[in-house]
């Protein structure tokens, strides 16, 4: 919804504004087909001359993201903290051998098919059970079993970040390519210096149409869209941050409650369930572990 309105408010701030200083649409309508042909179509060439197919892909559901926000909303970080609190209250309760079965079978887990979304993310997923089949083989060092996690984060949120790199490099290119765009309108209009002064400056003026654009294009619309890329891709990371401090928490030996406590206080704010609220849920939880 705010892409929409922020688009809105961008067209309509510059184009009301030419209007409102006498400015006449008919050379910028009369230019801006072939104009942003080239300018555009140029960059979409660049793209993929930069870019792996992988990043390609990318780049084309993080527009959805950008559309649509992070991915994890309110309830699914309260269902990360039950989750979590479940399967270390499981370990320390009951034992590696009890945890053994939800964690080399997720997908028949009674506690993980209790968050299908969590459960859904393959990363989220083979983040948490990886990093305790880790702890089953006696790797219980608590500062090991962070750096190793710190490791994959990293790798992730690196290669999350292709498609916000891609799309900023975009941006960067636009207003030289609008500047070729003009050049070319520019060697037209000097193959046609015999003509009066009304024609000239109608062809100079669907030349400068082409700066215009590159200009608008990246600094109106793809670059606010790269960043906004970065925010969504950053507040999404903190998802996965929270599964490392729950389990670095619970193998500094902290009860399941406290553990889940202490990646409470890794929520991002707007999100983060109370702590009265996540003591109702963690006792509601069914005990079907």
């Amino acid at each position: 919804m705010f892409l929409v309105v922020g688009l809105l408010i961008v067209f309509g701030m510059v184009f009301g504004g030419f209007a409102l200083a006498g400015g006449h649409f008919d050379v910028i309508i009369a230019a801006a087909p072939l104009e942003f042909m080239m300018i555009f179509g140029a960059a979409i060439g660049a793209f993929v001359i930069g870019n792996s197919l992988d990043t390609i892909k990318a780049t084309g559901a993080g527009i959805g993201k950008i559309a649509g926000g992070p991915k994890w909303k309110a309830q699914d970080y309260q269902d990360l903290l039950v989750l979590l609190f479940a399967l270390t209250k499981t370990m320390k309760a009951k034992g590696v051998v009890a945890l053994e079965a939800h964690i080399e079978k997720p997908e028949d887990s009674a506690i993980f098919k209790r968050y299908p979304k969590i459960l859904k993310d393959h990363h989220a997923t083979d983040f948490i059970c990886d990093t305790l089949r880790m702890m089953t083989m006696n790797l219980d060092d608590p500062h090991q079993v962070e750096a190793a996690m710190e490791k994959q984060l990293e790798k992730h949120h690196h290669e999350a970040h292709g498609a916000s790199h891609a799309l900023q490099s975009m941006a960067d290119g636009l207003p030289a390519l609008g500047i070729v765009a003009a050049v070319l309108g520019i060697v037209k209009t000097m193959g046609a210096i015999t003509e009066p002064p009304a024609v000239l400056g109608g062809m100079i003026g669907k030349a400068l149409v082409g700066t215009f654009l590159g200009v608008f294009l990246a600094y109106g619309i793809v670059g606010p869209m790269a960043s906004r890329l970065v925010q969504v891709l950053d507040e999404e990371h903190q998802f996965y941050k929270i599964i490392m401090d729950v389990l670095v928490a619970h193998l500094h030996g902290n009860a399941a409650q406290v553990s889940v406590e202490i990646g409470r206080g890794s929520v991002p704010s707007p999100l983060a369930p109370s702590f009265a609220k996540l003591e109702e849920a963690l006792n509601n939880m069914p005990n079907d572990a």
